[in-house]
């Protein structure tokens, strides 16, 4: 899996990227299946449908929160493997129940709730295992590719869904993406090679919360990460709360068909995949503060063009215009700053921070959500579109200023025994 993408980073990596890539598929080939099927099965409503979204992921980020710290001191993989067969048997509740005419709202509301609970604490694992599997100048190179990865299969899962619910109806995708699980789980087997032990529980008893609240508190007194924690969460807040509000004025008010709504929405996808290729690069020639600060402050300058949106061709291209640059500058800040995040991150906290950080981004995007559905609700979606463009605008004020971020140091890698050593190169803890 090295060639367009440069020196391959090692067999090991490469099984982790081939199982990303799986379940990422999967779950992207599925998507909205669940308020399909609750429409199309259950004959559920918009309130039920709107409550399974916000309840599945709100709950399950609730779920989440002590799986962190449970995480944190435990070999990574295997909670790796054990969270894809958990998603796994789960989702396959879904497609057996409605073979048995036994399917409710109740069940896809638990399942979402389970699926999204896993979803944390395997993104905690997942980013603690990549951070002791590679040395911290591979880190970017690999974001990169990992980034690629998701955002191909946003261009490619999404249409090749919609064909087969049409086709074979929704139950059929989310067997599907069971199965994409399955085969993650495989694939992080097969990687092999020993893991460092975890680390051992060292908080003080006493503290409030225990390590439940750890993240937090190393996130908030963390000088470096603290900026980036809230430019991240409130850009991802903003940018999604935006979406419904834009689905009712393109395909309500302004009469666009379903498919040049996903069509809007999956050609600018690419660019995400062109800026993924182009973070390393651009890192190389400006350095890391240069490229996070240009490439964060770009994003947030796009969203607010979609409120000028119109009907007919013109709107539709003004939609993928804007789309495509936000997305692509999303794709060149996405692999610099995660790469950051996970260097800046000290080892025995990683598992910890990354829960924090994600409970947080979903639990403030579900709220955010709900907060401009009233608000389309009351002033209309074009006025809620542009009040989201507009707080983007200064989103860029919360990046962490210039000295804050640390370039990378230049550290010798270790050499994976699945790849011949390079001439000169030693081996070392790698950061």
């Amino acid at each position: 899996m090295g060639g367009w993408w440069g020196p391959s980073l090692g067999r090991r990596f490469n099984w982790l990227w081939a199982s990303f890539a799986v379940s990422t598929f999967g779950t992207r080939l599925a998507f909205d299946a669940f308020p399909l099927i609750a429409v199309l099965v259950l004959h559920a409503g918009p309130a039920e449908v709107a409550a399974l979204a916000a309840t599945g992921t709100a709950v399950g980020a609730l779920v989440a929160v002590p799986l962190g710290p449970w995480v944190e001191f435990r070999r990574k993989r295997p909670v790796m493997v054990a969270t894809d067969l958990v998603r796994c048997g789960a989702l396959l509740t879904v497609p057996f129940a409605f073979a048995l005419d036994a399917l409710t709202f109740v069940q896809l509301l638990v399942v979402s709730v389970i699926v999204a609970a896993s979803d944390i604490a395997f993104t905690a694992a997942s980013g603690a295992f990549l951070r002791s599997l590679l040395p911290k100048r591979e880190l970017l190179a690999a974001g990169a590719r990992l980034e690629s990865t998701s955002w191909t299969a946003t261009v490619l899962g999404p249409p090749l869904g919609g064909a087969a619910i049409g086709l074979f109806g929704p139950v059929l995708t989310v067997f599907a993406d069971a199965v994409s699980h399955l085969l993650s789980a495989v694939g992080l087997r097969a990687i092999g090679g020993t893991e460092k032990p975890p680390p051992v529980r060292d908080e003080d008893p006493a503290a409030p919360g225990g390590s439940l609240l750890d993240g937090w508190r190393y996130i908030l007194g963390h000088r470096e990460l603290r900026p980036l924690f809230f430019n991240s969460v409130l850009v991802n807040s903003l940018i999604m709360a935006s979406a419904p509000p834009l689905l009712v004025l393109m395909v309500g008010d302004l009469g666009f068909a379903p498919w040049q709504y996903g069509l809007a929405f999956a050609v600018p996808c690419l660019g995400g995949l062109f800026g993924a290729r182009l973070a390393g690069p651009l890192v190389a020639r400006y350095g890391r503060r240069r490229v996070l600060l240009a490439a964060g402050t770009a994003r947030a300058c796009w969203s607010i063009g979609l409120a000028a949106v119109g009907p007919g061709v013109g709107g539709l291209v003004l939609v993928m215009v804007v789309e495509l640059g936000l997305i692509t500058c999303s794709g060149v800040f996405n692999p610099v700053y995660s790469a950051y995040r996970l260097e800046r991150t000290a080892r025995d906290r990683i598992a910890r921070t990354l829960s924090a950080w994600t409970v947080t981004s979903r639990t403030a995007v579900a709220a955010a959500t709900a907060l401009w559905g009233l608000l389309a609700g009351v002033a209309g979606p074009r006025t809620a579109i542009a009040v989201a463009g507009a707080l983007l605008l200064a989103t860029p004020l919360l990046l962490p200023r210039g000295e804050l971020i640390v370039e990378p140091e230049a550290v010798p890698a270790p050499r994976d025994p699945a790849r011949p050593a390079a001439a000169g190169e030693t081996s070392g803890d790698g950061g």
